[in-house]
Formats: structure tokens, sequence, C-alpha cells
């Protein structure tokens, strides 16, 4: 399976205020591309369907805006809040390959 560094964040269930848990983490997709893996949750894409989401968590239905990092830090989503944790897996290539600033590889939080 490919993997890749990405942003998730939580848009339902305890994020529907915008301040919905959001990490920076490595993903894995299946040989279709149609579902996506992050630690044990399993996606789909809401195929445009979504209003603040693009993809839904398939066990518990919530929704999740998931999307490649960007070079500027702002990975966000334009409607969402709060502190950002980087996976302890992805920091290293996110600090240095993503942001560009290998001083910071050390650094959780984007």
């Amino acid at each position: 399976m490919n993997s890749r560094i990405m942003y998730i964040e939580l848009k339902s269930g305890d994020g529907h205020n915008d301040r919905g848990s959001a990490s920076i983490g490595r993903v894995t997709f299946s040989k279709s591309g149609k579902s996506v893996y992050y630690r044990d949750l399993k996606f789909q894409s809401l195929k445009g369907s979504g209003i603040y989401a693009n993809y839904f968590e398939v066990e518990s239905g919530d929704e999740y805006w998931i999307s490649g990092c960007k070079k500027n830090g702002q990975d966000r989503h334009w409607a969402g809040g709060g502190a950002v944790e980087i996976d302890e897996d992805a920091r290293q290539e996110y600090w240095t390959e993503i942001r560009k600033q290998p001083e910071r590889a050390s650094e959780n939080l984007a």
C-alpha cells in the first residue's frame, strides 16, 4: 500500500464546533485508492457531498477533512482552529521534507 504524510481533522461528533482534534500523520491507501487508513481507522470519500468534510470514518460515520500538508503550515481547514499534533512517525519527514525546517524536527505541534 502507498503511504503519505497527510492532515486529518475531525469535523463531526466532538468536532462539530470546528475545533475538532487534528493530526498530521502517515496514511495508507487501498489498492483502488478509494479507502484511506490512519491509525486503526478506515475512511471513504464523501464524493463531494460533505459541507466541511471530504471523508467519513466507516465504522463511526464521523466526518473528517483529510488533505495533503501545506508547505506554509496552514493545514487547518478554513473552518477549523486549535493545535495540530504531529505523529512521531511523521515528524521528521513533515519538518524536513514538507516544511523545509529541519531544525524543528523534534517539535510535535504544527
